[in-house]
């Protein structure tokens, strides 16, 4: 089936750059994958619960045949559905992983004991040592330059920073273990 029968959503979700899955690429077909990979053992072995997931059964299951590299097509044949329908129960499921690990990274934010507010206009090069001294004021230790705090706070920023300068103010925790999480404040 050539790429323009499958459609761009029905493409492995890794592989090479030209878009072959690595299994497709050293020989192995769709069906052998199937054989290869058992989706319950799967669920069982990374320890999914329905009941204690954001996510459902199914959107689990399509999860794990993607990130075996099955096509959406082939799913949908396996289950008995239309691959539109997989299309849509994978993109909802990749939806709520991102919305938990937003919720996880809210919720350590919130009990991290050093926050240091960096508001607007703020020089990216004061940053490392506003962190340092609430830290030290905190008996907290970071693990980390003062190049390679700028680059944390900088990357996890994004388009909140520009240049040297904060655009958007900005929440900078630090963990007990001196994990530092950047969070873009509302204030």
């Amino acid at each position: 089936m050539t790429d323009a029968e499958r459609g761009g959503s029905d493409a492995p979700t890794s592989g090479s750059a030209d878009g072959e899955h690595p299994l497709a690429a050293a020989g192995v077909d769709d069906d052998a994958v199937t054989d290869l990979s058992d989706v319950e053992e799967a669920l069982s072995a990374a320890g999914f619960e329905a009941d204690e997931s954001v996510l459902t059964r199914r959107q689990a299951e399509v999860l794990v045949f993607r990130e075996r590299g099955i096509r959406q097509s082939k799913i949908a044949s396996m289950l008995g559905t239309s691959r539109a329908n997989v299309s849509s129960i994978e993109s909802s499921a990749r939806q709520n992983v991102a919305k938990a690990r937003e919720t996880v990274a809210f919720a350590e934010a919130l009990t991290a004991p050093v926050q240091i507010p960096v508001g607007e206009g703020t020089d990216l090069y004061d940053v490392p040592k506003q962190v340092y001294d609430a830290c030290d004021e905190a008996g907290t230790k970071v693990n980390r330059t003062a190049p390679e705090l700028m680059k944390t706070v900088s990357d996890a920023a994004g388009d909140a920073i520009q240049g040297r300068e904060v655009r958007e103010s900005l929440l900078v925790g630090v963990t007990t273990n001196g994990q530092v999480q950047v969070r873009r404040s509302t204030e």
